[in-house]
């Protein structure tokens, strides 16, 4: 649904986004972490034709963001949540979401049964004849959610979305969220929070002008330190630590005494062959679990690196 190959964008000597390339399929949930000047949201700009790339391609469903009669083709498919949402504020919910429908064409049924729809769902019904100048910054970004949906469309690009929320309003859009995953839209999302984007996301890009990780959460948080499995036993003795390294390739440490944390290139292959040797050793096992670097983890290291 969008891909990348080589993007860069500059303004002027400074380099925001530099030989990008990444493929988002349809229906998937996309993450972009990344600090501040990251070069997140100039990512989303370009990719919803805001503004133009320096260099390199990118497609938006089948058409090309470089192209000007593509361009008004790809702002037609996709529906954007800004960091500054930009409500009409003298303008009541319902008819600044009643302004864009009619904006994009939406007949007037089908105008009507979406925006009753989004602001049932966001909570905001009761609110729907309330000028959003009035609504507080949770209700704006949810009403600013409704907009970008209103017109129904394949691929939805959220900047922050959550940003300066209160909990309970981060969760509202952070369900509903969900709930759009559930209907498989493709959906863009940038974030500093690390907790929302291990929730939400089917795959993570980690940004840094560059490129840094992209891939599945659970991926990248193995990838700072590779495979660990973690094997309870009701004691742990030197004969069963000296027979589990003797079993495994990787490493062997005990931790709080009754636990073993073991580095593994492969736990399907290896597991049974460690297990067994600290069953041979007298060990009594109690469980075993998988464990990772988390990927807070992951994001310092990657971004620290540079």
């Amino acid at each position: 649904m969008i891909e990348t190959k080589n993007l860069a964008r500059k303004f002027g000597s400074l380099t925001a986004v530099d030989d990008l390339t990444i493929s988002v399929d349809e229906g998937e949930v996309f993450g972009f972490l990344g600090p501040n000047g990251a070069g997140k949201t100039t990512t989303i700009r370009m990719l919803a034709c805001l503004i133009s790339k320096t260099s390199g391609t990118a497609k938006v469903g089948d058409y090309d963001i470089g192209n000007s009669t593509d361009q008004q083709k790809i702002r037609r498919i996709v529906g954007l949540v800004p960091d500054n949402v930009g409500l009409y504020e003298e303008l009541t919910a319902y008819k600044n979401l009643d302004f864009y429908g009619r904006y994009y064409k939406v007949e007037e049924s089908k105008r009507r049964e979406r925006i009753e729809y989004f602001l049932k769902m966001l909570g905001l019904w009761e609110k729907r004849d309330v000028t959003a100048g009035t609504f507080s910054k949770g209700m704006k970004q949810k009403l600013a959610i409704a907009r970008a949906l209103v017109h129904d469309p394949e691929v939805l690009f959220l900047d922050e979305p959550t940003a300066s929320l209160d909990p309970e309003a981060a969760k509202t859009v952070r369900d509903f969220i969900l709930d759009l995953k559930r209907e498989e839209k493709t959906i863009f999302l940038n974030t500093h929070n690390l907790d929302e984007a291990q929730r939400i996301c089917d795959r993570i890009a980690i940004l840094n002008t560059k490129l840094m990780a992209i891939g599945p959460p659970s991926e990248l948080e193995r990838s700072v330190s590779g495979r660990k499995i973690v094997v309870q036993l009701e004691s742990v003795s030197d004969a069963i630590v000296s027979a589990a390294k003797k079993a495994g390739a990787g490493d062997v440490e005990a931790v709080e005494g009754n636990k073993l944390v073991i580095t593994v290139g492969n736990p399907v292959k290896e597991n049974p062959d460690i297990l067994g040797a600290i069953f041979a050793a007298g060990g009594r096992v109690q469980f075993v679990t998988e464990a990772s670097s988390s990927l807070e983890e992951v994001y310092l290291k990657l971004v620290r690196s540079q």
